[in-house]
């Protein structure tokens, strides 16, 4: 795969000193538009590798490693599917999506640590409390969550992905599986979702935990925060449920499109210059249809630095049987009385988003050996978070 021509790197080396005179950026992001300048040039050093199997070499800069650079996903998506795809059973499987009303995301940006972790509690509870219903499926299911907070042509928009399983253990040990083609009433996920949100941004508000400024210094009185918090009540919270997977290896596909995504990679990016940035997106409210999209460099660069995480938050979260401290003996369960053998890792059938790292691109046969290093590193903008 050929490189990409434009870069957000262009992007910042353009635009990144006009953003910083025209408003404050935090250290976070100016860590984050520091690491993605570096990566992969001789600012950070570099390293020869040699192929095993042929004469190819090549002087190879080293990465930055943050979560937020789009250069730097690749090698962690090929690790972290390999480990997924032992988690994996022989069943459908489904893409629940919770999404937020405005005004809850407009929250969130000035608390994200606070209100995304609402987020993850509130849509994870909800899918596990309506499986367990003996009404819906009563059964304990487990599910991988995905944290984004883009839309296409990226503004703020924070929404899980879930990806589950049809089907679950009951209480007595037994496997359950949903029907063909349809796991939960979305219209019940999203009353019992908005329910369960509203009650914990309640709670982190009667605590003191968020922080309300600017545009939202009105809700720091108790009064119009409550109001707020009753119109949201009264709108109907979007739960979709998108088509269901065929199998594992149509699951894997979409993990290796979603998990270690940024809020733009740089293939989507068209052109850089002065009159600004034009980049490939999607209408979702249209039929999805393809567009582009100009925006001034400035404004480019404060879209894609909303998306900065706060250090130390994950993203990718599992859940139920999926849940780190049980995950191999209740997997082995499901197994078992599925009837199906141990995996094996399938993600080398997984086309990645860029070229395998040590897999040689002249011969594509051998491996990348490192033969040779520089000591120049950039500790302080890393984030392997």
């Amino acid at each position: 795969m050929s490189r990409a021509t434009h870069e957000v790197a262009d992007v910042i080396r353009l635009f990144g000193d006009a953003l910083l005179r025209q408003e404050t950026v935090s250290p976070a992001r100016q860590r984050v538009m520091r690491a993605i300048l570096a990566c992969r040039t001789s600012q950070l050093g570099g390293h020869v590798e040699s192929c095993d199997s042929c004469d190819y070499q090549r002087i190879a800069y080293n990465s930055c490693r943050n979560r937020h650079c789009p250069k730097c996903q690749g090698s962690r998506q090929a690790q972290w599917l390999e480990d997924r795809a032992e988690d994996l059973l022989p069943v459908e499987y489904f893409h629940v999506v919770f999404t937020v009303p405005e005004e809850i995301s407009a929250i969130a940006l000035q608390n994200k640590r606070v209100v995304y972790g609402i987020l993850f509690a509130a849509s994870a509870a909800t899918l596990r409390t309506i499986a367990a219903d003996p009404a819906h499926l009563g059964v304990e299911i487990g599910f991988l969550s995905v944290l984004h907070t883009w839309s296409q042509d990226l503004r703020h928009h924070p929404h899980v992905h879930c990806v589950v399983p049809g089907g679950g253990l009951t209480p007595d040990g037994r496997w359950v599986a949903c029907r063909p083609g349809f796991f939960l009433p979305v219209r019940v996920l999203g009353a019992m979702f908005r329910g369960k949100f509203v009650a914990q941004l309640r709670a982190a508000y009667e605590r003191g935990d968020l922080r309300l400024q600017g545009s939202l210094a009105s809700l720091c009185d108790p009064g119009a925060f409550a109001a707020c918090l009753d119109s949201v009540m009264t709108k109907s919270w979007v739960v979709y449920a998108k088509q269901p997977f065929g199998g594992p290896l149509q699951v894997l596909k979409y993990l290796a499109r979603y998990t270690h995504r940024v809020a733009i990679g740089n293939r989507r990016i068209l052109d850089v210059s002065d009159d600004g940035v034009k980049f490939r997106w999607r209408d979702r409210a249209n039929g999805d249809r393809p567009r582009t999209k100009i925006l001034r460099g400035v404004e480019f660069l404060r879209r894609f630095l909303l998306h900065v995480l706060p250090r130390g938050f994950s993203r990718i979260r599992h859940y139920g049987l999926l849940g780190n401290r049980m995950r191999a003996v209740k997997l082995a369960t499901c197994r078992l009385l599925l009837g199906a053998p141990m995996p094996t890792p399938a993600s080398a059938e997984i086309e990645p988003a860029v070229p395998h790292p040590e897999r040689c691109p002249s011969c594509k046969v051998g491996h990348l050996v490192r033969q040779q290093f520089t000591a120049l590193t950039a500790p302080e903008i890393r984030d392997s978070s």
